[in-house]
């Protein structure tokens, strides 16, 4: 039991400014809804998740990852073609489930990092598959290789995206 109290006060809660985190998630939420119409395969690249899952994993805060998570995934409704709270509900459990993690997990590691993406981006896609199936019922395809390959491509990109995302903190 000391070891893990030991272990956990060693992980670091970052602050950033919030006009920070608000610009770069509208900046995020508009390439994410404008890039695909230019460059179709930009599709693949979830901007606004990978926002959320970076300032909800280095927060390391529950209620700010699930705030955070619920109005940057509204904003994404906002701009997409899809029912308000598509966007809203599965970002929400995603701010809310890195936030969590991100407090008990060193995720400052490009590996960690690329893991972390790799795997919320699938609970991120299960949740939206889970609403268009329950609540819109629609049918929708669990798991595809295009699905692989996008969570490899936003794994990929968040790995040189956080680096640059870390120039935003607020000096302690």
């Amino acid at each position: 039991m000391a070891l893990r109290a030991q272990f956990e006060q060693h992980i670091e809660v970052h602050k950033y400014p919030w006009p920070a985190v608000w610009g770069t998630a509208f900046l995020a939420v508009l390439v994410r809804a404008f890039l695909p119409v230019y460059f179709p395969n930009a599709a693949l690249l979830e901007l606004p998740l990978l926002v959320t899952l970076y300032f909800a994993l280095s927060r390391r805060n529950p209620g700010a990852g699930l705030l955070l998570g619920m109005g940057i995934g509204l904003l994404q409704d906002s701009v997409s073609p899809v029912p308000i709270g598509y966007y809203g509900i599965a970002k929400t459990l995603v701010g809310y489930a890195g936030s969590s993690i991100g407090g008990r997990l060193d995720v400052d590691h490009p590996i960690s990092r690329f893991l972390m993406t790799f795997a919320f981006f699938h609970f991120h896609q299960g949740v939206l598959v889970l609403i268009k199936r329950v609540l819109l019922a629609e049918p929708e395809a669990m798991f595809s290789t295009r699905l692989l390959l996008a969570s490899l491509v936003n794994a990929g990109i968040a790995v040189a995206l956080f680096p640059l995302l870390d120039k935003l903190r607020k000096a302690s």
